[in-house]
């Protein structure tokens, strides 16, 4: 049988679409894309789960779904159509089919995960079986095995993109959605408000906005400019002039941290959430009378939004590199990693710059721990944009109390722990062990069937002790064995029949001999008896060279960084690399070209970079994928790939 395996995005899976009357919660669900995948209204999904009417789900909740609403099946053939680009290439789109993913994609029409998402910018909400995906057209043509070509023509230049304008409609006016249009934006710009949107536009809500989609428009009598629009960085503040008063923005008042809304006709808590930029789970804080429901005239209590942090002065982005070279104390231990890191980061740069980007870049020699607050007097922090760096925990927090008045973006590339989850200001890039555990006990526990566990720990047991208290919280009654060698993992015994029964295996270390030891351990378990199941929190290569035999124990192992060697942007970053410093990237030149190129393209001329931190990017090797670690936190990186062997 022919072996296949299936890699994943975090926190982004592919589900089969079938009639069912049910759905389990899994991680990265809401209220609005299920009810979107079974073609339903939130609405009607909150009906028919009550105890859910809040919007608060966990993972492993059951919901009613509506059976008749499920999905047609998608035929098998995808189809392609043409449309153009920028770059005057032809393209087309593809229906995504079963157990297709987004690496599986980029590997089998030999293009970056990077170009990916620029054809279809909002592509991790777009990954249910059915949707289309935008690829270059000779890709499908070359590589998209039986798929189907139509209406394929010469690629022509897109023209200068032209201010849109509303045209007249009988009801209204029709109005083409931008890429960077919301609520607030729209209702501002037409002087409507935003339950008179949704009036005009039923279903509005419930799907959202969609660049390219036509919706009506009902102007107000007051003389709106629609030639621009400026949204304000804190769209919860009190409005004073113009339209605003008349429409559901004067129904907001200003406190100290927060803002009171007058509930409307026609509000919802999604509504609000939406309208606010807040949780749900922090407006339900502030408001815990919404636990009995929401009513016109409720007047609740909104947490306000730190304003975005903007560039200090002048067309230049000023950006510190922090790196431990080590010459101001003749120090070495950390200057091999630093000028590889510096190299990948030249690269960047370089990149960015040609791209029009205006640098302002200086290097700062980071010293020691001991001596690093010598290196501060480096630092103006009247006049700095960006810090990128130091590499540990403790001078982290040195530079995050140094710059603390003026709460300057501070990148952390390794250090990652609790400690530091309180500042807001921070953006930690490393993706933490504890994550990838919660992702391990998340997939043993959906194929948990009393099979004895065996977890692989390293000599300080973290991982593994955190893995058997997650298991023994999200299974009933497991039997959890932390061992130090994967030759210690053992067959369980039938006490009904005195055969051998199978067992699974997780390995929470990761070094790479015992990756190599636990391969060849899982490998003789398959053999002995069918059911095996294996676990990695880390990558080793041993998995790679022996796909086809761990396919036999299903293994399913996670990764953060890898190389997508046939993609184009990356094959262009290799060669640069190469061109430049005449030898392959090593580990922390890809670090650092991926950190430094991650965060020079989240910023824009206004140096706002807190405000590009929802974009999902990989870059060469490493994705990035920020959540918030809490209301007023840091920006944690949760990126990372889940790989299956499927036999």
């Amino acid at each position: 049988m022919i072996k296949r395996f299936f890699i994943l995005s975090s926190l982004c899976m592919v589900l089969g679409v079938s009639a069912q009357k049910s759905h389990t919660v899994v991680q990265g669900d809401n209220p609005y894309n299920i009810a979107r995948k079974y073609g339903m209204t939130v609405d009607e999904l909150l009906k028919l789960n009550p105890k859910h009417k809040d919007g608060k789900l966990a993972i492993g909740d059951v919901l009613t779904i509506k059976s008749d609403k499920a999905a047609a099946p998608v035929t098998k053939t995808p189809v392609a159509e043409k449309v153009h680009t920028t770059a005057g290439t032809a393209v087309g789109k593809i229906v995504l089919q079963p157990k297709q993913t987004i690496y599986g994609i980029t590997k089998q029409y030999r293009i970056s995960e990077t170009d990916l998402r620029k054809l279809n910018p909002e592509l991790d909400s777009h990954m249910k079986i059915g949707d289309e995906i935008t690829l270059p057209l000779a890709s499908i043509k070359k590589y998209g095995d039986q798929q189907t070509v139509v209406a394929t023509a010469k690629p022509v230049e897109t023209p200068v993109e032209k201010p849109v304008t509303a045209t007249p409609s009988a009801e209204g006016e029709t109005y083409v959605i931008q890429a960077k249009d919301n609520y607030y934006r729209i209702t501002k710009q037409f002087g409507i408000s935003q339950q008179d949107l949704f009036a005009l536009n039923p279903g509005l809500e419930e799907k959202g906005l969609k660049p390219g989609e036509s919706i009506k428009i009902k102007r107000s009598n007051t003389n709106t400019n629609t030639d621009s629009v400026t949204e304000p960085a804190n769209p919860k503040e009190k409005m004073d002039s113009g339209n605003e008063k008349s429409s559901a923005a004067s129904n907001v008042a200003a406190g100290d941290d927060y803002v009171t809304y007058t509930v409307q006709q026609g509000d919802t808590v999604f509504s609000i959430v939406n309208k606010f930029g807040v949780s749900i789970d922090e407006l339900i804080a502030l408001n815990p009378e919404l636990s009995k429901g929401l009513k016109t005239g409720m007047v609740l209590k909104i947490k306000k939004q730190d304003a975005a942090y903007s560039k200090k002065n002048g067309d230049a982005l000023s950006v510190i590199l922090m790196l431990p070279f080590g010459y101001s104390t003749n120090e070495t231990q950390y200057r091999g990693m630093a000028l590889d890191f510096l190299t990948g980061a030249k690269l960047a740069i370089e990149r960015n710059a040609r791209g029009g980007q205006k640098l302002d870049i200086k290097i700062v020699d980071s010293g020691n721990e001991a001596s690093f607050k010598n290196s501060l007097t480096q630092i103006n922090p009247e006049n700095t944009d960006l810090i990128i760096g130091p590499f540990f925990k403790s001078n982290v927090i040195d530079v995050l109390d140094f710059t603390k008045n003026q709460k300057i973006p501070i990148v952390a590339p390794f250090a990652n722990t609790p400690e530091l989850y309180n500042y807001s200001n921070l953006i930690i890039v490393e993706t933490n062990n504890q994550t990838y555990a919660d992702k391990i006990v998340e997939e043993v526990k959906g194929v948990y069937s009393n099979q004895k566990i065996y977890v692989v720990a390293d000599s300080k047991k973290e991982n593994a002790n955190y893995i058997k208290a997650g298991l023994e919280k999200a299974v009933k009654n497991p039997e959890v064995i932390i061992v130090n060698s994967p030759a210690d993992i053992q067959l369980d015994q039938n006490m009904m029949t005195g055969q051998s029964a199978p067992v699974i295996a997780i390995l929470a270390n990761d070094d790479n001999s015992t990756g190599d030891a636990f391969a060849n351990k899982v490998i003789a378990l398959s053999k002995e008896v069918q059911g095996v199941k294996a676990f990695s929190m880390f990558y080793s290569p041993v998995f790679e060279k022996k796909v086809d035999d761990l396919s036999q124990a299903s293994l399913v192992y996670l990764m953060d960084r890898k190389i997508n060697t046939e993609g184009n942007f990356e094959k262009e970053i290799l060669a640069a690399y190469k061109t430049k410093y005449c030898k392959t990237p090593p580990k922390y030149a890809i670090v650092g070209f991926d950190v430094v190129n991650d965060m020079l393209t989240r910023e824009n001329k206004k140096g706002e970079i807190f405000k590009q931190m929802n974009k999902v990017q990989t870059q060469l090797a490493t994705k990035f994928e920020f959540v918030k670690s809490k209301a007023n936190g840091a920006y944690v990186n949760t990126g990372y790939r889940v790989i299956r062997l499927v036999p």
